[in-house]
This record gives structure tokens, C-alpha cells and sequence, in this order.
């Protein structure tokens, strides 16, 4: 399920972000890495949906760097553009 809008889909259709147990926060392209993980729809739109309310920090209980968005936005501009 999406983080920001909420909608259930298809695991490949979502962007998986991870907090692993040393506390660093990534993108998880092979889906497999271990700790907590949130996921958000390849849409510039739930991008930036989750970061406008700091959906990630209520997702991990912790605050998330400005850069871990960033990233994530592009991410999700680039998926946006190549369909």
C-alpha cells in the first residue's frame, strides 16, 4: 500500500523505501534488503504528496533527511517520464 494516497497495488507498481537496523534510510530497487520498509506509488504526485506531510518520519518513527525525498521524487519524475 502506498503511503501517501493509500491505494493497494501491485509490489513491482511501488517504490520501496528502507530503514535498516543501523537507522540509514534508502531506496530498495531489489526489494529484499532487510528492516522496515515503506512503500509509495512511481508517481511524482505521491511523491510529492509524502513529502509535503513528512510521511516517511511517521512510516520509520524518525526523522528523514531532506536528500532521502529528493531522491525519492526523482525516482519517481524519471517513472513519470518514461511512460
Amino acid at each position: 500500500m502506498c503511503v501517501a494516497c493509500r491505494e493497494m497495488k501491485e509490489k513491482r507498481e511501488l517504490l520501496r523505501v528502507v530503514k535498516n537496523a543501523a537507522g540509514e534510510i534508502a531506496i530498495d530497487f531489489s526489494f529484499k534488503a532487510a528492516g522496515r520498509g515503506a512503500y509509495v506509488c512511481k508517481s511524482a504526485a505521491c511523491a510529492a504528496r509524502m513529502k509535503k506531510y513528512r510521511l516517511l518520519n511517521k512510516a520509520f518513527s524518525s526523522p528523514v533527511s531532506e536528500e532521502v525525498y529528493a531522491k525519492i521524487e526523482a525516482e519517481c519524475r524519471a517513472e513519470d517520464e518514461a511512460k
